[in-house]
């Protein structure tokens, strides 16, 4: 398995719109995509462009969205994972779980916030670091 490059690193929030503002004052981050949700996901995303990867910013949609528990430890939000590209998600997979990680939930690919398929890798796998794999647009077998 080829671990491509860093596609973006998700950060939790309260108000991802407000985020976006912030990200673009503070740090020049630019085209924003339009808030969208994810209900089957339990979060409302935007995604911000900085010059060599996006950030994802994601807010819950509700108190069983994975991301209301990561604010009840981290009101104000912070890192949620970081999201590396691989050309297919199912040799990501195997590799993973060869590997001796957690591949997290049924270990199925479902399809992410970019429209293509992912996983997460158990963050006890790589330091502590929630880590997503997206499969590469056009990539699969």
């Amino acid at each position: 398995m080829k671990i491509g490059r860093l596609n973006h690193v998700g950060v939790a929030t309260p108000d991802v719109e407000a985020a976006a503002k912030g990200y673009a004052d503070l740090y020049g981050a630019t085209d924003a995509t339009p808030a969208k949700a994810f209900p089957k996901l339990g979060v409302k995303v935007i995604f911000v462009s900085v010059p060599n990867m996006q950030i994802e910013l994601i807010e819950p949609l509700g108190e069983d969205s994975p991301i209301h528990k990561f604010l009840e430890k981290n009101p104000k939000g912070g890192q949620h994972h970081m999201c590396f590209e691989v050309p297919d998600i199912i040799e990501a997979r195997d590799a993973m779980r060869a590997r001796g990680a957690t591949v997290l939930g049924t270990g199925e690919p479902y399809i992410g916030a970019h429209g293509v398929p992912v996983i997460f890798v158990h963050p006890k796998d790589t330091g502590g670091v929630l880590v997503e794999l997206m499969q590469e647009p056009g990539g699969g077998h």
